[in-house]
């Protein structure tokens, strides 16, 4: 650009050379060329004395003009260059989310995506059609910021016929948009800076991004396969007086384990040695295989110091109603509230209506849908097996972990592109799940939450085009 500004000066000094010096008699001649114009112009202009005074404006206007040309083109060219992204000092490390990255190059490469975790079929019937009717009934103005009363009372007799615990629906309930609110909501209203929260690692990223948001520090402890189990070593030295709170995430994603009573028992017993809080994202409580679901809140002497976070989404495959809920005993309620209430303040008033009549879904419908995802999980899973992955096949949630090494690859992400570009199916790279990506560089999240058709056709790609 300043070439080609300076050009311009050149070409307006070399016209007015031809055009004015050369007629009024100053002997510049041959002298000038486009590459030496201005220096010797300049020299010309200090000591011949013999230059007509009516040229003297017309060299300044010409001067100015070509001042002016190259200050209009570097303006351009700066108004043309987009602006520096911006973003505060707490989320400046955090980038576009992968599950985005990996959903545009499933789209450009046309693979199979099995990625996101989100279903590529649609919830029932019975609650769309609740939808519409309360869409149709008028109930489309804000609801009560901490809930539709009868979501709130749905949520209670759910939580007190899956753990034993009766709550408080007003006072211990509050409505979220979806259950990443509620943990955002939670750390913001509960956590100061500062503070110490201790992370399993690997974890889904908006607990990092929330707790960044917090200003808290984050302490985590590794869960490794084989099985992920908790490191109790590990754990007891991240525990200490500082500790204010630990993030429990189970059936946990993206492994699929379930913690079992004894890790749970341990967790709760540190919690209560250390005077800290436990977070509980218990959003896939619903889909586990082989064994049974146990919530934190439900252990001896941990409903005083837990809130239990869980949502619609995941249970009915409706991830887009974004309908979510936190449970907790008043005084941690109170935080919660708060800072939900300047976080969205309510949550979609005809989405809460319809939540209320999923919760009073009947037995069967859970019955149904483990048995429809334990058929999509024996698919993805045998599958994965044969193509030659080492499969980490874990109790709970509609996720599988599984090792990519046997191809050879020196990282998860590199693993990941290849997949999409040269296999077309798609998989998430577990390293964006660790506070240390090379925790997890050998290890890929594949969802089975797709139609029987999409999980065999991924198998088939995988195998004709995945070589060892």
């Amino acid at each position: 650009m300043l070439a080609q500004s300076m050009t311009t000066i050149f070409q307006n000094l070399y016209k007015f050379a031809k055009e004015v010096m050369v007629p009024s008699g100053i002997g510049v001649g041959a002298h000038f060329s486009r590459s030496s114009l201005s220096l010797q112009f300049s020299g010309e202009l200090q000591h011949k004395q013999n230059i007509p005074k009516f040229n003297l404006p017309l060299v300044r206007r010409v001067m100015a003009s070509s001042v002016s040309t190259v200050s209009s083109e570097q303006a351009a060219a700066k108004a043309s260059e987009p602006p520096p992204l911006q973003v505060s000092r707490r989320l400046e490390k955090f980038k576009t989310t992968i599950f985005t990255q990996m959903s545009i190059l499933a789209l450009k490469h046309q693979a199979i995506n099995l990625g996101q975790g989100f279903p590529n079929f649609d919830g029932p019937e019975f609650l769309k059609e609740a939808a519409i009717r309360a869409i149709k009934e008028g109930k489309n103005q804000y609801a009560r910021g901490y809930g539709v009363p009868e979501l709130n009372s749905a949520v209670a007799a759910s939580f007190k016929k899956d753990t034993g615990l009766i709550v408080d629906p007003e006072k211990e309930v509050t409505v979220t948009s979806g259950c990443t609110e509620a943990i955002a909501a939670t750390m913001l209203g509960l956590i100061n800076p500062g503070d110490e929260v201790i992370l399993f690692a690997p974890f889904y990223d908006s607990y990092e991004a929330t707790l960044s948001m917090s200003e808290a520090k984050i302490k985590t402890v590794t869960l490794r396969p084989p099985d992920f189990a908790v490191p109790e070593k590990e754990l007891r030295e991240a525990f200490s007086e500082k500790t204010r709170a630990i993030m429990i995430n189970t059936p946990h994603n993206p492994t699929g384990k379930m913690f079992s009573q004894k890790e749970l028992e341990l967790i709760a017993s540190l919690c209560i040695e250390n005077d800290a809080l436990a977070f509980t994202d218990e959003v896939y409580h619903k889909l586990v295989f082989e064994e049974e679901h146990i919530s934190m809140a439900s252990l001896p002497g941990m409903y005083e110091r837990t809130v239990t976070m869980n949502s619609l989404g995941k249970t009915f495959s409706l991830t887009g109603w974004k309908i979510g809920w936190a449970i907790a005993p008043p005084h941690l309620t109170w935080g919660v509230r708060q800072a939900h209430s300047f976080l969205t303040f309510a949550t979609s008033t005809p989405m809460q209506w319809a939540a209320a009549t999923a919760l009073n879904a009947p037995d069967s419908y859970y019955e149904e849908l483990v048995k429809d995802y334990r058929a999509k999980k024996n698919i993805l899973v045998d599958g994965l097996k044969d193509v030659g992955f080492i499969v980490y096949d874990m109790p709970g949630t509609y996720f599988v972990v599984v090792d990519h090494t046997p191809f050879g690859f020196d990282n998860d992400t590199d693993f990941c592109k290849h997949l999409i570009e040269k296999v077309g199916v798609v998989a998430i790279p577990t390293s964006v799940f660790y506070m240390d990506p090379n925790d997890g560089k050998n290890l890929v999240r594949f969802t089975f939450a797709k139609d029987e058709d999409t999980l065999k056709k991924a198998v088939e790609r995988m195998k004709a085009n995945l070589k060892r």
